[in-house]
C-alpha cells in the first residue's frame, strides 16, 4: 500500500501559482497556451510544472475543477426541480456556458469524450454522471425520448460551445443551436 506523502510548502505554493497563472493563460489565450509561458509566468521551469501536471489535460482538468464542482453543485439543486425536462435544459445551458469560458475547452471536451483514461475525464466523468441523472429524470416524467443518451447530449453541448466560440459576432448562436437541439429531444 502507498501513502501520498503531503506536499512541501514551497511545492504547494508552486502547485497554486501554476494553477493561478495557467487558469489566467487559459482565459487569455485559449486551452492552448503555451505551457513553457505558463511556468515561466509562475516563476518555475517547465520540469515543475510537468511534475504537477503530467501533461495539458492534467493541468486542465486542475484548472476547471471549480467550475466542475459548481456544475455539479448546479446539477443537485436542479434534481429537485419540479420540472424535470427544465432542469436538465438549465443544466445544458450551464454546461455550455462553461465550455464557452474558455476558448480551446469544447474542443479538448470533445477530443477526450471516448478516452476515459484521459486526465481530462476527471471533469468530463462526474459532469456526465450528473447529467444522466437529471436526464434519466426528464425521461420517467415523459418529457424526453427514451432513446437519448447523456454520451450524446454532451457531445451536442460541447459542439455547440465549440459553434459559438467560432462565431463570436453571434453572441446569441449558443442558445439558438441548443433551444434547436432541445426540440428535437421530445417525445
Amino acid at each position: 500500500m502507498t501513502t501520498t506523502r503531503p506536499m512541501r510548502a514551497d511545492a504547494r505554493r508552486n502547485h497554486e501559482r501554476l494553477l493561478d497563472v495557467a487558469r489566467a493563460a487559459f482565459a487569455e489565450h485559449g486551452t492552448d497556451a503555451a505551457l513553457e509561458d505558463i511556468a515561466r509566468r509562475a516563476g518555475v521551469g517547465i520540469g515543475t510544472l510537468y511534475r504537477h501536471f503530467p501533461n495539458r489535460h492534467a493541468l486542465m482538468n486542475a484548472v476547471f475543477q471549480d467550475a466542475v464542482t459548481a456544475l455539479l453543485a448546479r446539477s443537485r439543486e436542479l434534481a429537485e426541480a419540479d420540472e424535470p425536462c427544465t432542469a436538465l435544459v438549465a443544466w445544458l445551458r450551464a454546461i455550455v456556458t462553461h465550455a464557452g469560458e474558455y476558448r480551446g475547452l469544447a474542443r479538448a471536451l470533445l477530443a477526450v469524450s471516448s478516452d476515459p483514461g484521459s486526465a481530462l475525464s476527471g471533469c468530463s466523468v462526474p459532469l456526465r454522471e450528473a447529467g444522466a441523472r437529471l436526464l434519466v429524470r426528464a425521461q420517467e416524467a415523459g418529457a424526453v425520448r427514451r432513446d437519448v443518451s447523456i454520451g450524446d447530449l454532451m457531445q451536442l453541448t460541447n459542439a455547440i460551445a465549440l459553434a459559438a466560440e467560432q462565431a463570436p459576432a453571434d453572441p446569441d448562436l449558443a442558445d439558438r443551436l441548443l433551444t434547436l437541439t432541445l426540440r428535437g429531444l421530445t417525445p
